[in-house]
Formats: C-alpha cells, structure tokens, sequence
C-alpha cells in the first residue's frame, strides 16, 4: 500500500474529513447514551454504562496498536507483518477478555451473559483499529473518515434497534459488538480496494510490547476518564449509579469536544522550537472551551429532565460539576499529547497516581452521586495542572523556548 505525499493543502482536507468521520461516531454514541436512559431506566443504564466503561478499558490497546500501524506503514513495514501484528494482538485482548469476565461480573454484580456481550467487543475494536492504522500511515484520509464514521453507526444502529424492542444490556452489548465486527471486516475490504502494490520486506518482527508501550500513556487517560463509572456501579446502589451514568453522559461531551485541538496543535507540540509554546496554547484554549461549557452545562440544566426523563432530574443541580470533570480531562488530555510528542510518556505516571487516589477516596469516603462527582472533578483538575506545569518545566530545562 503505497504512502501518499502530504502537502498542507491534503492535511487540512484530511483533518477536515477525519473530524467529520470522529464526530458522526461521537454523535452516534451521544444517541446510543439518550436511547439508553430513556428505554433502560436508571438501574438498567447503570448497568449498561458500567460495562461499557470496562469494554473501553479492555479495547484501550486497540488506541496504540492503530499508531504503531500507522507510524510503521510510515517507515515502510509491509501490510501483511502489520496486519500479523494486529492478529496478536486481537488473541491476547481477547484471552483476556475471557479471563475478565467472571471477575468483571462479580465486581460490578452485572450477569456473566452481559459481561461477555460486552467484552467480546474488545479483540474486535483491535482489529478494527488495525485497518485504521493501514489507513492513517498511508494518508488515506477520506477512507478513514468513512471507517471512523461507519463504525459508529454500525456499534450504535444495531444497539438502538434492539433496545427499542425491549432488549436489555446484554442484548444491546452483543448487538453492538456484531455491528463493530462487521464493520472491521468492511474496514479490511476497505482497505484493501484501496491498497496498491505491497512491499515484500519485512525486516524484525513487530512484537507486542510496542504496542504495550504505545498504549500506556491512552490506558492512563481512559482510565481516569472512564473508571469512576465503575467503581460507581460497584459502590453506589443500582438507582444512584444509573443517575451517575447519566451526568457522565454530560462528562463524555465535555472531554471528546475539543479532541481536534490537540489534533491541530500537535505537529506543533513534537517540533522541540515550537512545543512549549504549543502546550500553553493548547492549554489556554482548552480551559477557555471548558469555561464556556461549564457556564453551558448550568444554563442548559433545566432541559435534563426533558432529554433524560424526570428520573434523571435528581442531576440536574449538579451537570455543571460532571462538565467540570470533562473539561479537566480534556485539558489533561491535550498536556499528555504534548508528553507523547516529546517522548516524556513517563510524565503518565502522574495520571496513574491521579487514578489511585480518585479509587481511594471513592471507595473510602463518597457514598453519594454528589461526592462522587465531586471527588472525579477535584482529582481531573489537580491531575491537569500537575502534568502541564511538569511538561512546560521539562521543556525549559531542556533549553526550549517558551515562546
């Protein structure tokens, strides 16, 4: 599959179409999110929410096996050894998988039926990132805008459908799960339309701990942003964690709006002349954006009852406080961005600290959806500040200019 050259002109139109592929899959989500509260109820989209939380903890190397595909295309590594590459690591995601299941069902106290639904998810969100990757290394931006786009539609079309003939979580899980299976199959049939002449020289094999290491810095992140519904669904009872799963319907908008800043800015941020500046770029605006949600979140309030149903109204006081936690996370987001591109990845550990201590206290002292969230905001934001202030640091110590 030969790489496309990129002028300024094609990675505009390329980020262009990609941003409308990430945001037709988020919009999908976001309604996936509304037909669950409205058709499951809030024991049933607590339960829901918190297996979906798992199933994106467990697909979290899919994130960095995509750009290790994409870096090695880059520097000439053959489809067929990448795509062997992606095989591995589907089968270690999945025998995992398998492995988590009774564990996972027991500790979020869902059926061993709803758990495998949604777990089973997992190996085939790696594959599908696989092709994803072939698409992205090769500049193929208008066919990855079509994956990112089509697998949305295809894990949220088949879910909804279900739900709307009564289906519960299980059900819905393993009918997404069919949906993002196909799509990866559409993906590799997409791929392969589109791939010209390969490269027979492989040189070493790929191992896994690339992609293990590539994947740490997103597991770190995905993991602040996405446990707390778990230990939600574990701590709280069914009714408290369903009205938590619903603010972090509000927490998710707020973290995945802005993503196309660090997007933007990233180039920025791995060139060590520009990088610092990059960063209190980034940081500026993001904070910006997430004041302005904030503000949105608290005039926007009174409609939760009406998009939720009055189930949900319990929340309603407290949505600027999930859009809180989401702001903080995307600019945390945006700091480890710049860690990645600087190769300071080992700056992640104080996301993994972040996280200890946000399960600390939520299995210690919150017992209410009030204090969870106050403790998961509290946590993102100090979490945010410490990484950005650590990389603006490391970037004056190394002799770049902050300006």
């Amino acid at each position: 599959m030969p790489r496309q050259s990129l002028s300024g002109s094609t990675v505009v139109a390329g980020m262009t179409m990609v941003t409308i592929g990430s945001m037709t899959a988020n919009i999908a989500a976001y309604l996936l999110a509304l037909a669950g509260l409205r058709w499951l109820g809030p024991a049933g989209y607590g339960e829901f929410a918190s297996l979906l939380a798992a199933q994106l903890v467990l697909a979290v190397p899919a994130l960095g096996l995509q750009t290790v595909v994409a870096r090695e295309v880059v520097h000439g590594k053959p489809e067929a050894a990448l795509r062997a590459l992606g095989y591995r690591s589907a089968a270690i995601v999945g025998a995992v998988a398998v492995a988590l299941v009774p564990l996972m069902s027991w500790a979020l106290d869902t059926s061993l039926g709803a758990t495998s639904a949604a777990l089973v998810a997992a190996p085939l969100l790696v594959l599908l990132a696989t092709e994803q990757g072939l698409l992205q290394g090769t500049g193929r931006f208008a066919e990855l805008s079509v994956v990112l786009a089509g697998a949305g539609v295809a894990r949220v079309a088949p879910a909804v459908a279900v739900m709307a003939v009564g289906g519960g979580p299980g059900p819905t899980l393993l009918a997404g799960a069919v949906g993002t299976g196909v799509m990866a199959f559409a993906a590799r049939l997409i791929v392969a339309r589109v791939s010209g002449e390969r490269e027979q020289g492989g040189g070493a094999v790929i191992g896994v701990a690339t992609v293990l290491r590539a994947s740490q810095v997103q597991l770190a992140l995905i993991a602040l942003s996405s446990m707390d519904l778990v230990i939600a669904r574990a701590v709280l009872d069914s009714h408290d964690a369903g009205l938590y799963a619903a603010g972090a319907v509000v927490t998710k908008a707020a973290f995945w709006l802005p993503q196309a800043i660090g997007v933007v800015l990233y180039p920025k941020m791995a060139n060590p002349k520009q990088s610092a500046s990059a960063v209190r770029s980034a940081v500026g605006v993001l904070v910006a954006l997430g004041a302005v949600v904030v503000v949105g979140a608290v005039v926007a309030a009174p409609l939760a009852p009406i998009l939720f149903g009055e189930d949900y109204a319990p929340v309603q006081g407290i949505l600027w406080m999930f859009a809180w936690n989401g702001a903080a996370l995307a600019v945390l987001q945006g700091v480890l961005l710049s860690a990645i591109a600087g190769e300071r990845t080992h700056l992640a550990i104080v996301a993994w600290v972040g996280l200890a201590v946000e399960a600390a206290l939520m299995f210690t002292v919150a017992d209410t959806v009030r204090q969870f969230v106050a403790v998961a905001m509290c946590v993102a934001t100090v979490t945010a500040a410490t990484v950005a202030v650590l990389v603006l640091r490391s970037a004056r110590s190394a002799g770049v200019p902050t300006r």
